[in-house]
């Protein structure tokens, strides 16, 4: 089972690539903000809590989110691999992540960082605002807390998996076709090892 978490600011392409790398390689893609999107639009209980914290640029909590990520691992036992976008968020939740992957005997295989430019990504998340009905999008200082909120809480899962030698960085600026093969050959690179 091959396992790749894509790493990356709100705005980097973590969506756009994982789609692509859905139809490569066949994993199961867990997006927690997809996931999260779901439970709003069916306005649950969770959905309206989630909404409220997300419109203001702050984290859903992590035991919501790790109860979604066991759920899906459970539900998909033959899967060839899982794509994290957007997950985990925080050291906590990377801690928990390795925990839970460990007790269904697998682990992270990868860990793919995207990287962008601050303005560069206000602009694409702006852009994105005006067609995907997401409110956190539409305000740039929204827009840029959660750049800030990144920083300081996601930014440093990086530093977690580099200690095991998981991390690769990819620039996340160029065409997608052009980024996507930058992530592919990490990916085939990993597995030729594996």
């Amino acid at each position: 089972m091959f396992n790749l978490i894509l790493f990356g600011p709100p705005g980097s392409g973590k969506g756009t690539q994982s789609e692509k790398l859905i139809e490569k390689y066949g994993w199961i893609h867990l997006s927690t903000g997809n996931l999260l999107r779901e439970e709003i639009a069916q306005q649950t209980k969770l959905g309206l809590e989630a909404k409220s914290l997300m419109d203001k640029g702050q984290l859903v909590p992590d035991s919501v989110v790790i109860g979604m990520i066991r759920s899906a691992l459970d539900a998909n036992p033959l899967a060839k691999g899982f794509l994290f976008d957007g997950f985990p968020r925080t050291v906590a939740q990377a801690e928990a992540l390795d925990q839970l992957l460990a007790e269904k005997n697998t682990s992270i295989s990868l860990v793919l960082a995207l990287e962008v430019g601050l303005e560069e990504l206000v602009s694409r998340l702006l852009n994105r605002g005006k067609t995907s009905g997401r409110s956190d999008d539409t305000n740039e200082s929204i827009i840029r807390a959660r750049i800030v909120e990144y920083e300081n809480k996601t930014a440093p899962v990086a530093g977690h998996y580099e200690q095991f030698g998981k991390v690769k960085r990819v620039k996340g600026e160029g065409t997608i076709d052009d980024i996507f093969g930058a992530i592919s050959s990490h990916i085939e690179a990993k597995k030729a090892v594996a």
